[in-house]
């Protein structure tokens, strides 16, 4: 009986997902004409946000995907351990500042972070700054801290429901009283202080308040603000009218000798200007780096001279002295020569550079002189990613952090002058981390490139092609995909799953010429080494077609996109998030302009055709079956606005055919994924973890089917030893289903026993205990 209602059960879930009938969304007749071309754009009228209409089809699509999830047999289960993973202390490194250590902690499943302080390592922490009391949903995070030299005061940007968008206020450290100083309307900026005085940062004009999350932001300017007035008295530092499309930023260097303002016309290229603040009578800025062709950033100054890393004539980077009296190029000293190793960042304390490299997408550090000289190498416990090293030039010590795709972030203290790391915090997660295992395999992609691609699982995995992948990738901008750990990506290789992260070309981790390698016309070799990624796993036995699910945010959203659609046989399930979907009219929202450096634009004759021939949105193709989709957007997202992801839903609904579920989950109250509250990370996580595996074809495992998996392969370890260390696969198949019987047949026994336990204390009718007198034995048992 109980086997014909499971079967019951199951066709009425299969029943439910072949009917999904999705909302009627309504076509206009919009075309542009783009150098000759024409091009249709029925869905135009949900780039609005504010309209009835959109919000209202927000609604329905949101109403389908419920429904849809709802159908999912173990939805709950997936949530709850979820919860349960999630629900564990995290720590932030420790960072002093006067007489206090600062640090931010997380208890488990509180929605954001809190700032702690305490006197000394060994002091009593208390709350310094929560910002989950300043929103009862939790929707309201803490965007930077930036504090005085001396400690005594601290500004900190707040953003509600993950938008760019963010206030700036100051707090007295000493009596923890937020002054009544309240700067608007700033985006992409810090706080960079002028001693105990003031602040130097970057906003833009109020903005339309119908346009506030998806307007184009234009004329972003620099402004110094002296602490106790008001924001409407503070001293413009710098704008540029003839170049409204242009990022700006100003900071004091450590010593407050130079103040530099940075200036790029998008992500990629920046320009450097520089006051030398000893010189009185220089009052305007002076160029120090012309633009926009090479990624200069500023290390310090080494006293009137200025340190600065640059790729100008070293793809993988170099640190270069600048005398700022004398700033051509020809005049540059070379410090740290370019290595074949990628030099993605540089910081400083204690009068060191902390110099950060890739190999092979995992961290090496360095420390050195300013002048040059290698100090060492700063050993780390394995291939993983590690930050922190910065500090102040007085500081002695630091805290980095580690982690890779198996270890939870692991907190180190550093001493400078000795070079020694001692483990000053461990997380502590609720699971086992020691049945993970992580190995790195090179694919060679469509036109030969090797691909370097990370595949972390359960101990004893068998490539046998059954195994569920999660292919996750990025490819862009310049930002590299480092190994790192998460509960979310934990709890699907717990699962069976394996989570394979492909570091594709548009990233850093090779340098520039790997990024070069990823954008403009060179983009569709991100699409091609994703592909290729996918398509070797299933010849090396890891996987195979119809077990494969892909996932990718932002940029990442629009690799999926473009996978998915020109790929759709390849792949099962795609997780689009927070996609740039439409390539053609991406740069006419927010601060899309500041992307036609990595993309290229519509409105420019030699891009259009490579943007039209990708773009997801208008490269999906009537009668097609694409895979099971689950794209997810927020409804405050003015990073990639919410638009991309509706006009691409409404396409997939109208030209997909079979039954394959194509839906869209829309987060209210959310942004581009920075300051999400916890309840709402774990509850998109739960959704897309479910949806990934039903559609997949997994199962749910119980902590019990872990635990007798574990029991299984650490037996199976010892046998392995006990055989010079590896097995045939006959062989490894026949230890496992013997041991896999001795496990199944104990816990049988275990479970025969306790029936039989109970049976014998279960009373009979007529005694004591079925008068309303309960035993004495079953009592001492409850």
């Amino acid at each position: 009986m109980k086997k014909v209602f499971c079967i019951v059960m199951m066709s009425s879930v299969l029943g439910a997902q072949a009917q999904i009938k999705y909302p009627q969304t309504k076509k206009e007749a919009v075309t542009d004409n783009y150098h000759g071309t024409i091009v249709e754009d029925p869905y135009r009228w949900l780039e609005d946000d504010n309209s009835a209409a959109t919000k209202n089809w927000v609604t329905q699509q949101n109403t389908v995907t419920q429904d849809y999830l709802a159908t999912i047999p173990f939805r709950k289960q997936v949530y709850s351990r979820l919860e349960e993973l999630w629900n564990y202390p995290k720590y932030g490194s420790p960072f002093k500042k006067g007489e206090y250590y600062y640090f931010f902690k997380n208890d488990g499943l509180q929605n954001q972070s809190v700032m702690y302080r305490q006197i000394g390592l060994e002091g009593m922490p208390e709350e310094f700054l929560n910002p989950n009391t300043l929103s009862t949903e939790g929707i309201v995070a803490l965007g930077g801290v930036y504090f005085t030299k001396s400690g005594k005061y601290m500004a900190y940007s707040v953003a509600v429901a993950g938008s760019d968008w963010q206030e700036i206020y100051v707090m007295e450290t000493a009596t923890r009283k937020i002054l009544s100083d309240k700067i608007e309307w700033s985006k992409f900026s810090g706080a960079s202080w002028n001693g105990d005085d003031g602040f130097y940062y970057s906003a833009y004009s109020k903005p339309d308040s119908a346009a506030r999350l998806s307007g184009k932001n234009e004329y972003h300017k620099v402004f110094y603000h002296k602490l106790g007035t008001a924001q409407t008295e503070d001293q413009l530092i710098y704008e540029d009218t003839k170049h409204p499309l242009r990022y700006h930023g100003v900071s004091l260097s450590e010593d407050k000798r130079f103040l530099f303002l940075t200036i790029s016309e998008g992500t990629s290229g920046t320009e450097i200007w520089f006051r030398d603040l000893k010189q009185p009578a220089q009052q305007n800025f002076k160029l120090l780096i012309s633009g926009f062709k090479t990624e200069p950033d500023v290390i310090d100054n080494d006293g009137d001279k200025i340190l600065v890393r640059t790729n100008d004539g070293a793809p993988n980077y170099k640190v270069v002295l600048i005398d700022p009296a004398n700033p051509a190029k020809k005049n540059w000293k070379t410090v740290i020569p370019e290595t074949k190793e990628a030099l993605q960042g540089v910081s400083t304390a204690g009068k060191y550079m902390f110099l950060s490299y890739l190999k092979d997408a995992a961290s090496k550090i360095y420390q050195y002189t300013y002048d040059g000289k290698l100090v060492r190498e700063i050993k780390l416990p394995g291939v993983g990613s590690a930050g922190g090293f910065s500090g102040e030039k007085e500081d002695a010590e630091l805290f980095y952090t580690y982690s890779s795709f198996a270890t939870p972030p692991t907190i180190y203290r550093y001493n400078i002058a000795s070079g020694v790391s001692t483990l000053f915090r461990r997380t502590e997660v609720k699971l086992d981390e020691s049945q993970f295992t992580t190995e790195q395999v090179f694919i060679t992609s469509k036109d030969g490139t090797k691909v370097p691609v990370f595949l972390s699982y359960k101990k004893g995995l068998v490539k046998d092609g059954s195994n569920p992948v999660l292919l996750y990738g990025y490819g862009g901008f310049n930002v590299p995909v480092t190994p790192g750990f998460s509960v979310s990506n934990a709890f699907f290789m717990e699962q069976g799953g394996i989570y394979a992260v492909v570091n594709l070309r548009g990233g850093s981790e090779y340098g520039e010429a790997w990024h070069k390698a990823g954008m403009l016309e060179k983009k569709q070799n991100v699409f091609d080494d994703f592909i290729a990624a996918a398509e070797q796993l299933i010849k090396l036995n890891y996987t195979s077609q119809g077990k494969i699910a892909i996932r990718g945010g932002s940029n990442g959203g629009l690799l999926v996109g473009a996978a998915m659609v020109q790929r759709p046989d390849l792949f099962t399930v795609a997780l689009p998030a927070v996609g740039v979907l439409d390539m053609l009219r991406y740069h006419k929202f927010t601060v899309g302009w500041g992307w036609v450096v990595e993309y290229g634009s519509s409105d420019t004759a030699r891009h259009f055709p490579f943007l039209y021939k990708y773009s997801p949105y208008h490269n999906l193709k009537k009668g097609t079956t694409y895979p099971a989709t689950l794209i997810t957007t927020a409804d405050h997202d003015d990073r990639v606005v919410p638009a991309h992801s509706f006009k691409f839903a409404a396409r997939l609904q109208e030209y997909h055919i079979g039954t394959n579920p194509v839906l869209i989950r829309i987060e209210t109250n959310a942004g581009h994924g920075a300051g999400k509250p916890t309840d709402k990370q774990i509850a998109e996580a739960a959704d897309t973890w479910s949806f990934v595996m039903y559609n997949l074809g997994m199962n749910f495992k119980t902590e019990t089917d872990n635990k007798r998996d574990n029991a299984i392969e650490k037996e199976l370890q010892k046998i392995r030893e006990e055989n010079g260390g590896s097995l045939s696969k006959e062989e490894e198949e026949k230890h496992r289903l013997k041991l896999s019987q001795k496990i199944d047949g104990r816990r049988q026994a275990k479970e025969q026993r306790d029936k039989k336990n109970a049976t014998a204390e279960q009373p009979a009718n007529g005694t004591e205990a079925s008068k309303g007198v309960k035993p004495v034995k079953k009592a001492k048992l409850d």
